[in-house]
């Protein structure tokens, strides 16, 4: 037992030293340090830390490891992003969940003109279209959609892409109905539904079912109320839609926003043709309206769907077709405007002598004829209002001006009234 202790104490010196070397990184005579190995650490894990920063971003790192993104997926992601604010731009952030117009007591300051991609379109019925109410006037009231025969419980399907912004009840009108703004900048309506198949809020894709036909509110037989709205201004579906064929007319569909003697009208377009509204007042007959905006009163009651013998009422819309009027220029003014520019010309090639004879055109005399006066209209001009500043029929306007079967006043646009 003696002989085990002796031994213990000779060799446990000898093991210590043995391990402070190893420690040190075998260098004899030193000791550990653990602030230097940890600064050592930090170092090396630093460099690592460079090299890998200067070969592999990190960004791409992640996608490499985490997960990787086709380019139809991002499509979808940054469409659904769009989903959540559709057109949000355009209407100035006004998410109503009231009133299917979002501006009915605000003046609308419309884009002169707008884009609406309409290729994603989807037939909101799935039975053969037979169109039971067209859009227009209704007697006293405006039928702002076109009616769709369905049955009671028939699939109803949305139009585009889109985010229901309303789903209410209106027991004297649209009876259940929906109302999704999409990000073409369109609003569609349906209505006398019987059954829901969202909530408001709701995100959806054009084709996918969102209610089931039926027949409530101020409906006379099962059908379909579908409306497409603009800045709560509606817009004849069939002006966009051919129902016939289940699908858009064209991709776009350009809506232009222009004025008639100087005041606003509703006016919708497609890439061919341009319409107006006509609000009508206290007295007025077709004639008077055909007149007015020089088309015939057959063309009237073809747009319209009414008839020679329909009864207007105050404050019905008359839709009427209208093209733009090229602004003409005094041919007398045009030669004068040149005449005076050779002479110039010719004064300033010889030193101010010309060297030939110039004839300068004598003024006029009251004996000689009058030369054209031109207007420049400005806001709140009307025909009428022209005929009697200048003492001339609204008649004789359109023939100096050559007006034909429709026409557009725009400010700033020159009529000659004599």
């Amino acid at each position: 037992m003696k002989l085990y202790i002796l031994l213990t104490a000779l060799f446990l010196p000898l093991c210590f030293q043995t391990q402070s070397q190893t420690y040190s990184g075998l260098q004899p005579n030193t000791t550990i340090d653990a602030n230097s190995i940890k600064k050592k650490n930090q170092d090396i894990k630093k460099q690592a830390s460079e090299l890998t920063a200067k070969h592999i971003p990190l960004t791409k790192l992640e996608a490499n490891s985490v997960t990787k993104v086709k380019i139809e997926e991002y499509k979808e992601q940054v469409n659904r992003e769009n989903l959540m604010f559709p057109a949000d731009e355009l209407y100035n952030s006004i998410w109503d969940t009231l009133h299917v117009n979002p501006f009915f007591s605000q003046k609308i300051n419309f884009p002169e003109s707008y884009t609406i991609n309409c290729n994603s379109f989807i037939m909101p019925i799935d039975n053969d279209v037979k169109i039971t109410s067209k859009y227009g006037p209704r007697g006293r009231r405006m039928h702002r959609g076109i009616d769709l025969k369905v049955q009671t419980g028939d699939t109803i399907r949305a139009a585009f892409d889109g985010k229901i912004r309303i789903k209410s009840y209106e027991r004297r009108g649209y009876g259940y109905y929906l109302v999704i703004r999409h990000p073409n900048g369109l609003e569609t309506v349906y209505g006398h539904l019987s059954k829901f198949l969202v909530k408001e809020n709701d995100i959806i894709r054009a084709g996918e079912p969102i209610a089931l036909g039926g027949n409530t509110g101020k409906s006379s037989g099962p059908h379909l109320h579908f409306e497409t709205r603009f800045l709560g201004r509606d817009i004849n579906p069939a002006d966009i839609i051919d129902f016939e064929n289940g699908e858009p007319y064209k991709d776009e569909y350009v809506f232009n926003n222009v004025k008639i003697n100087g005041k606003g009208s509703n006016i919708y377009t497609s890439s061919d043709h341009v319409y107006a509204v006509h609000s009508v007042k206290k007295g007025e007959t077709l004639s008077e309206i055909a007149k007015k905006y020089g088309t015939t009163v057959n063309e009237l009651c073809r747009l319209n769907n009414i008839t020679v013998e329909s009864k207007l009422a105050i404050g019905q819309r008359i839709r009427f077709q209208t093209r733009q009027i090229k602004v003409q220029v005094a041919e007398d003014a045009v030669k004068q405007t040149d005449t005076e520019n050779n002479i110039k010309a010719d004064l300033k090639s010889n030193n101010g002598k010309p060297d030939k004879k110039i004839e300068i055109p004598a003024e006029k005399t009251d004996e000689s004829p009058k030369a054209s006066v031109y207007h420049e209209i400005k806001k709140g001009d009307t025909l009428f209002s022209l005929s009697k500043k200048y003492g001339i029929s609204i008649e004789k306007l359109c023939e100096l001006n050559s007006f034909g079967d429709n026409i557009i006043i725009k400010i700033g646009q020159k009529i000659r009234c004599s």
